[in-house]
């Protein structure tokens, strides 16, 4: 590790990350794991942080094992009393939100800020869960019978796969895991191999939370192992009716099939290609802060992240050029430096699809009016570091269809909102989405069945935002999963509509 000038080391101490980590927990049991030594660098300096001795497939028996049998335990206990446990869980983060958070920020490259923000979320997620506890509602209806009574109800699912991406290294987990855990599951977690040292973080965290009420083994697990050892076969699992994936559209229609193969349920959370729609009559202050922040913010890997900008073409060049003046201000540097505004990409391998996506755009016959560039120098050693870019195109070239991880911005003209509309409908995405306009007849037609085709539809807001008390997730090649808040608790259980007949006494 180079020179610690963040407090790396100790930041891992109080973490309990060690020089060498293993890689499966079923609570507070953790396995010797003799898996594959996978050490993770990270892009803000290309430093070694620590190593994980990933899971092997030996590892996940063992887990699922517990896992299967604290179902049996789990699900009967009252869920104000799981609920209970989220509470604890919430607060104990919140004494750990500052070096979790930076650790999130060190091993991805997000900025300090956005680092604690998904503890945050973290946070906040528990504490919805902690509500959501004692309002599983089902409902009643008549029933076609005399004295006969039917209602629904809803019962725990079982076990809980969860697989997140590396640009949420925690807050994914989270999202699924509190809400899962109030509904009576049990949650077995496979972190992207890229950040398996913040999924080791959280669970030395909770771990005690758990060890203190005596929860048993198997409620809350952890298997950070390679694809090639728990993949498929982890996909396959019958012993696991859901499956939540974070990842791109590619990755998601391999686990639908996998997973449909054997009529299990996935929640899939995919790509997106969000665009904001800049109209004429749009406060273009607001909407350059938001397209800003929307494009840039955790250098553009976000599934949310701002991809296009739908600008009426009578303001489009003034737009234009204040927004590459506003890109030429950007701090961008060490994701824990408190000044930076941009920090690294993930790896190198990121750096290339930013390289390679720029290039097709100019075979395409599109423009890059700004950045680009990979920086280079003092403070940039890691590679990992690009400017933001910012590309005049057109909404049907092929690399604008797609989605690419990182931070490029396309500019795209309008003439009548129509026109705009099918330009932000006419990709294969449909994640978030937003509009810029203080005309309410295009906002309300926006946000109408003519409008957004999107999961969120958003008026005088960036994309890359999301609440946690609506429910998440997106359409198309997005997936069409949900969750967080709402119902999409409901996805973590099963309904069963009993009927009841009463005599007369």
């Amino acid at each position: 590790m180079q020179a610690d000038k963040y407090g790396i080391r100790g930041i891992l101490r109080t973490l309990n990350i060690e020089e060498i980590n293993h890689g499966a927990t079923t609570g507070t049991e953790w396995f010797k794991t003799r898996g594959e030594a996978l050490t993770s660098y990270s892009p803000a300096d290309g430093s070694a942080i620590a190593t994980v001795n990933q899971a092997t497939w030996d590892d996940y028996e063992l887990v699922m094992a517990k896992a299967t049998d604290a179902f049996r335990t789990w699900r009967m206990v009252p869920a104000p009393k799981r609920g209970e446990i989220v509470r604890q869980i919430g607060n104990r983060l919140r004494e750990y939100k500052e070096p979790l958070g930076s650790l999130v920020s060190y091993e991805m490259g997000k900025i300090y800020q956005e680092g604690l923000g998904e503890v945050q979320e973290m946070i906040d997620i528990a504490d919805y869960a902690v509500g959501l506890s004692r309002q599983l509602y089902g409902f009643t209806m008549h029933s076609e019978r005399e004295r006969h009574r039917m209602y629904d109800q809803y019962h725990p699912l079982g076990v809980v796969g969860v697989i997140s991406a590396f640009n949420f290294p925690v807050a994914v987990w989270a999202w699924n895991a509190m809400i899962a855990m109030v509904a009576g599951d049990v949650v077995v977690w496979k972190p992207s191999s890229k950040v398996m040292l913040s999924a080791i973080a959280v669970h030395r965290i909770i771990g005690s939370v758990l060890e203190e009420n005596n929860v048993p083994e198997g409620v809350l697990n952890l298997v950070a192992g390679s694809s090639r050892n728990i993949g498929d076969d982890f996909l396959a699992d019958k012993r696991i009716p859901l499956i939540s994936v974070t990842g791109s559209t590619r990755v998601g229609r391999h686990v639908s099939k996998i997973v449909g193969e054997r009529l299990g349920r996935t929640i899939l959370e995919l790509g997106g290609n969000n665009a904001i729609i800049v109209s004429q009559y749009g406060n273009l202050n607001m909407a350059l802060r938001a397209s800003l922040f929307g494009a840039v913010a955790t250098a553009g890997q976000r599934c949310t992240s701002t991809r296009r900008l739908l600008i009426h073409d009578c303001i489009f060049d003034k737009f234009r050029d204040k927004l590459i003046e506003a890109y030429k201000q950007l701090k961008i540097g060490h994701p824990l430096d408190p000044d930076t505004v941009v920090g690294p990409l993930v790896d190198r391998d990121a750096v290339k699809n930013f390289l390679n996506a720029q290039e097709q755009i100019k075979k395409e016959g599109g423009r890059i009016v700004y950045g680009g560039q990979v920086l280079v120098g003092e403070g940039y050693g890691s590679g990992c570091y690009v400017v933001p870019c910012i590309a005049e195109v057109e909404n049907h070239y092929k690399i604008v269809q797609e989605e690419t991880f990182a931070p490029i911005l396309y500019l795209i003209k309008y003439k009548t909102m129509d026109e705009a509309i099918e330009h932000h409908n006419n990709v294969p995405q449909g994640l978030s989405s937003a509009i810029f306009s203080k005309n309410i007849l295009e906002t309300e037609r926006f946000l109408s069945h003519e409008g957004s085709d999107c999961g969120i539809a958003n008026v005088n807001i960036a994309t890359n935002g999301a609440e946690i008390g609506g429910a998440f997730g997106g359409e198309k090649d997005t997936g069409g999963g949900r969750e967080s808040g709402s119902d999409a608790w409901k996805a973590y259980m099963r309904t069963s509509p009993p009927n009841f007949r009463w005599l007369r006494v």
